[in-house]
């Protein structure tokens, strides 16, 4: 593979516009930051150990097609009155929330200026770099006195950031750039109060990303090689990809990977896993090029067998509880049939026989591109319905309200953003608890975002 591995702290997806470096680099990043405020000393505590990455990213339109994002449970519902530090770093959040833009390219600024050498581990490109922090920090706060949810992400994320080269030693700077764009922007709200809950939260936040990356480098390599060994191209714009890791490659049925392409080094690309594990080892991936999505168009239109991709650690929480016989009610929009998939051939090797619902929702017929394979797996389970919905019949959170009872389901939703935050309402409202709605998309159905 070609290219450095990239520490990121909010690492981009499929960028939706060709720029280059000129159009869109430092000198973009660096017009928001005066030289006197580049020459300043920090006014950051040196204490600060580190600094954590972004909470669950948004995902791009092929992303959510492919139906992950960074790791995520259902949304938490209401819970005890927030600690003094949520208060403080929210209050922070809502005065900068109008000026976003200014402030994420204030922070790659301050970051770039003082440690250059940084620079050449984040992607040439960083329109979509800086677009993705602000969300990031809305759903940290949402998310501060969710101590399980939080930890969870956190340590999904310290293990996924290896694949990008990042150390400890690393986080500081990001600290210190981030804190300096903060006491900048947030001129009306920010006292030694605030700035010491800020450096509380990432201290905790941080060290839970270092301890778990520590602890997962004795036994797992930060990315495994993968050869293409398959490609089906299934759509003028959808192929299915058969990958053989160089080693083997533990994951859950429901999880997704991060992918990074030969052509396009230090960017990389939610995936999910459209099958259970194989006997084999190999790995099977839905993807749909997306316009001008760099990575998701080099999938569909560049690979084939025989080239080597890299894969960063799976993640996810959208897997089975086998502790229970809850029926389970499936929703997979566009490619979000993949982990569908994937969850329907998991029940089958637990050999459970609780029902599986499964509404498969696509524009057209012509795009249920794997709609045999979902048929046989019918045909082949009597527990299993499978039930195809187009947009000439309706939206696919409408159809399920036809079906049901579902209060003694868990419910999975995977595909474009939009079908998950009206797959959510629609759920919520047919009576399943949101501690039973599991998708990945937690930072984008946050309600600070």
């Amino acid at each position: 593979m070609t290219g450095n591995p990239t520490f990121c702290p909010c690492p981009p997806p499929d960028c939706h516009s060709a720029h280059t470096e000129a159009d869109c680099g430092e000198a973009r990043n660096m017009t928001d930051a005066p030289a006197a405020a580049m020459d300043a000393p920090p006014r950051i505590p040196a204490a600060l150990p580190a600094v954590p990455g972004p909470m669950p990213e948004p995902a791009d339109a092929g992303a959510a097609e492919s139906g992950a994002a960074e790791s995520g449970a259902a949304e938490s519902g209401e819970g005890p009155a927030p600690s003094r530090d949520a208060v403080l770093i929210r209050r922070t959040l809502d005065e900068i929330g109008p000026t976003a833009e200014r402030v994420t390219s204030y922070f790659y600024a301050l970051l770039f200026t003082r440690y250059p050498d940084l620079r050449a581990m984040f992607p040439a490109a960083m329109d979509t770099q800086r677009d993705r922090l602000l969300k990031a920090l809305l759903t940290a706060a949402e998310h501060l006195d969710n101590t399980e949810v939080l930890t969870d992400y956190l340590r999904n994320l310290g293990r996924g950031h290896r694949k990008y080269g990042t150390r400890s030693e690393h986080y500081p700077a990001v600290g210190e750039a981030l804190l300096g764009a903060l006491e900048r922007y947030a001129e009306q709200v920010w006292d030694p109060e605030t700035e010491a809950a800020w450096v509380r939260t990432y201290t905790t936040i941080s060290q839970i990303m270092i301890d778990a990356a520590a602890e997962n480098e004795q036994h797992a390599p930060a990315w495994w090689q993968a050869e293409v060994v398959s490609h089906d191209l299934r759509t003028p714009d959808v192929a299915v990809i058969t990958l053989r890791p160089d080693q083997p490659y533990p994951f859950l049925a429901g999880q997704y990977t991060t992918l990074e392409t030969p052509w396009w080094p230090r960017i990389w690309r939610h995936y999910s896993f459209a099958s259970a594990p194989r006997a084999d080892g190999l790995l099977s991936l839905h993807v749909k090029a997306v316009p001008a999505g760099w990575v998701s168009n080099a999938l569909v239109h560049r690979a084939r067998p025989g080239d080597v991709l890299r894969l960063g650690p799976p993640a996810g929480s959208m897997t089975v509880d086998h502790s229970t016989d809850n029926g389970l009610l499936c929703l997979g929009g566009g490619t979000g049939i993949a982990p569908i998939k994937a969850l329907v051939e998991d029940v089958a090797e637990h050999g459970d026989r609780r029902p599986v619902e499964v509404f498969y929702g696509a524009r057209s017929g012509h795009d249920l591109y794997d709609i045999d394979t979902m048929m046989r797996l019918q045909q082949t389970f009597p527990w299993l319905a499978v039930r195809p919905v187009t947009e000439d019949e309706g939206r696919l959170p409408d159809a399920v309200r036809r079906y049901g009872p579902w209060a003694e389901y868990d419910a999975y939703l995977s595909g474009p953003l939009g079908m998950i935050r009206s797959g959510v309402d629609a759920l919520k409202g047919v009576g399943i608890p949101t501690d039973r709605i599991r998708h990945d998309y937690l930072g984008e159905l946050a309600p600070a975002s």
